[in-house]
């Protein structure tokens, strides 16, 4: 599993530095305004149907079935299971997206209602959005075969795709702006452009893999494929809940005064490195080997499978969580202020971020319990929890955004990951399919108090370093967190929640191998 968490990780962060490279750029041409509010509304809605019908749902469905099949029935079953799945895909997805096209406007007065207020913002954002919808399509299609690839513990291709609509957004941000009607109208089809090269990625990769697959056969509801939709349906049900709330918070944060959207986006950016890094890592690499081991019947290695996650996740998200809740404001700083994009709108984006820092473990923490779900096939848990979750989250949206406006969104987004995340671990710890081991109940609180000696230093270090300005605040900000990073592995070593020597011989075992 630690090779997979490696290879997904690694290429997890390529993308997510490429991400802030564009969210750099995007942020110094378009700012943090009405111009930029369209584009990230335009941008969400793909995102959400992508979340919502090609990643979570689909993977926890369709991964365990594979790997089973490919386990069992062979690779010629597994590969007529992706097919038949693909086809069928393809069909409804592209129903949806002509569905979405047509109706957009109507669509628009739902998901941002505040923008009707000023109809040249809502022309612009239905336009926008309507450039880069079927970038779903396309996306949800590059979900499919990565799962595949997934189940073949192929993760690297998987990973690295998305690096292309990273260099893709830049490249027709500087190259189409000057022939389109507005910066955001290049991004918007710098976006969709991109959903073609990473489709064509993962396939080419599938293929080299042996499992060429093709997609424009008749769709049949043959029983290995309605197993996977009556399985995904649930899933899709409780990954619309977790949209659901995302979908609420730019509601409101559209209601809210100009610039709230942007702000929003650009703290969730910045707290989506270590989820995307370390959550995704952990739970792309952490499914097929669950479901192996739960299918064989070893119940005690899929314990350890899980603790083990749970302690890496604890390790690397708890400092990245508190670090930036420390450090918001230097790294909003440096990552953003520039060009159109004032210190304003920094101070504004950094206090949104230190909320949205409190929830970061909570979400770690759902991409590794989930598995331990969906490996069962019990998809319709993680759904009951999810609805109790949203609702939670509207209650605290309406009630925080009252008194806190925006900063108050991304209050009440990360309380309602962490009931998700505790009520998940609860039910597994209940029903005994997650017992956590010695080593895991011995480290975890010694963790915690590592990260929180980390945040205070970074604090008490604050007023030093900064109000550096110019080239100087780049130095102070990776001094800042190169200290704050060594002082914590060596705290956490000094308390026993780590062994760095154990950690060296691991790293050791892996170089052997490669050379």
């Amino acid at each position: 599993m630690l090779k997979g968490v490696l290879t997904v990780g690694g290429w997890t962060m390529v993308s997510r530095i490429l991400g802030f490279a564009r969210d750099m750029l995007i942020a110094a041409v378009l700012g943090a305004g009405p111009l930029a509010d369209a584009f990230f509304v335009a941008l969400k809605l793909p995102n959400l149907f992508r979340r919502l019908f090609g990643e979570g749902a689909f993977n926890a469905a369709f991964v365990p079935a594979f790997s089973g099949t490919l386990a069992v029935q062979g690779p010629q079953v597994a590969k007529q299971l992706a097919e038949r799945m693909a086809a069928l895909m393809t069909l409804w997805l592209a129903g949806l997206v002509i569905l979405g096209l047509i109706f957009m406007p109507q669509i628009m007065y739902a998901l941002a209602p505040g923008f009707a207020a000023d109809p040249d913002q809502f022309a612009l954002a239905v336009s926008l959005t309507r450039i880069t919808f079927p970038y779903l399509l396309l996306i949800c299609l590059t979900a499919l075969v990565s799962g595949v690839l997934n189940g073949l513990d192929r993760f690297a291709a998987a990973a690295a795709a998305p690096i292309f609509f990273n260099l893709l957004s830049m490249a027709a941000l500087v190259l189409l702006a000057p022939f389109t009607p507005t910066p955001a109208h290049a991004l918007a089809w710098g976006v969709t452009i991109s959903g073609v090269v990473q489709l064509g990625l993962v396939l080419w990769a599938c293929a080299h893999a042996g499992f060429a697959l093709h997609f424009l056969r008749p769709p049949q509801l043959a029983p290995d494929v309605q197993q996977v939709l009556r399985k995904m349906i649930p899933g899709v049900l409780g990954a619309g809940v977790t949209q659901l709330n995302l979908a609420v918070d730019v509601v409101i944060a559209s209601l809210l005064p100009a610039g709230a959207v942007s702000f929003l986006y650009y703290a969730d950016r910045v707290a989506q490195l270590p989820l995307g890094v370390i959550g995704a890592a952990i739970g792309t690499a952490m499914l097929p080997l669950l479901s192996r081991q739960v299918r064989a019947g070893e119940s005690l290695s899929a314990h350890r499978t899980m603790s083990r996650a749970t302690e890496l996740s604890l390790l690397l998200c708890l400092p990245a969580a508190l670090g930036l809740a420390a450090a918001a404001a230097p790294i909003i700083d440096v990552l953003f202020v520039r060009g159109a994009f004032t210190a304003e709108a920094g101070k504004a984006t950094a206090a949104a971020l230190g909320a949205y820092a409190l929830g970061l473990p909570a979400y770690v923490l759902v991409k590794v319990f989930a598995p331990g779900f969906f490996a069962r096939g019990d998809t319709a848990t993680p759904v009951k929890v999810g609805f109790a979750a949203v609702a939670l989250n509207l209650g605290l949206n309406l009630a925080l955004s009252f008194w806190l406006a925006y900063v108050g969104v991304a209050l009440a987004t990360a309380l309602a990951a962490w009931f998700n995340a505790v009520m998940l671990g609860w039910l597994l710890y209940r029903r005994r399919q997650f017992v956590p081991d010695r080593q895991l109940r011995r480290r975890a609180p010694r963790l915690l108090a590592a990260a929180l000696l980390m945040a205070g230093l970074l604090l008490a270090m604050r007023p030093w370093l900064f109000p550096m300005s110019g080239p100087l605040k780049y130095g102070a900000l990776a001094l800042l967190l190169g200290v704050g990073g060594i002082a914590y592995f060596l705290i956490a070593h000094g308390l026993r929640a780590i062994d760095l020597g154990e950690v060296r011989r691991l790293l050791r075992r892996r170089r052997k191998p490669a050379a």
